[in-house]
């Protein structure tokens, strides 16, 4: 469990800095924060803020949908923000295109790592996540067309709120799921075998 915990609190943390990151790169984010930052931008908020405030009203949409949280969903609810406004006070803006895309190669790499990380600890979904495959369980959707249709919706009213979509929008899009994919094997942490009563005491149990 100590392993489980800690590898979800530093895949939370790097999630939190690779948002930094495709902000300081300035070439469009994810469908999720360009809505994040949408809202930023017309309430004044920090973007981590409005991440905090929108996971907790997208937890909110669960309760329909009878989906449940886990130790791992509400520290994700909460720290992604808190590490986000960290990373952005400490990562630098760059003004030459070179430095940008450095800046998104790594960002993107960085939320893949911190993907796997987080998801292979097996403490719960992310809020948004969990919204995704609620949604698909509940209406018989794939998950695919319900993830699709979400962030269609949010990619959306973030552009028409002032968020910024662009070419790593696009990136994230066709890199994140492979990246994931390769990596999560990696990072699941197994689940431990419990023997049965007659095994541990070294007797064998009769079919």
């Amino acid at each position: 469990m100590t392993r489980r915990l800690l590898q979800l609190l530093i895949g939370l943390a790097m999630y939190g800095v690779s948002l930094a990151m495709f902000i300081r790169a300035g070439l469009g984010l994810d469908p999720w924060d360009v809505f994040h930052q949408g809202i930023a931008v017309k309430t004044g908020l920090s973007i981590g803020t409005v991440v905090v405030i929108v996971s907790f009203l997208v937890l909110l949409l669960w309760i329909p949908l009878r989906q449940w949280p886990g130790i791992g969903t509400l520290c994700n609810a909460v720290l992604v923000g808190v590490f986000a406004d960290i990373g952005l006070a400490l990562i630098p803006a760059f003004s030459h295109l070179g430095g940008q895309a450095g800046m998104l190669a790594g960002a993107i790499l960085l939320n893949g790592i911190a993907s796997a990380c987080y998801i292979g600890a097996r403490l719960g979904p992310g809020a948004r996540d969990g919204l995704m495959t609620g949604l698909a369980r509940r209406t018989g959707w794939s998950v695919r067309t319900s993830r699709t249709g979400i962030e269609i919706v949010v990619l959306g009213a973030g552009w028409l709120l002032g968020g910024s979509v662009g070419v790593g929008t696009v990136l994230y899009a066709l890199a994140i799921g492979p990246l994931v994919q390769l990596l999560l094997p990696r990072f699941t942490v197994p689940e431990l075998k419990v023997p049965s009563p007659g095994v541990a005491a070294g007797v064998a149990v009769a079919p």
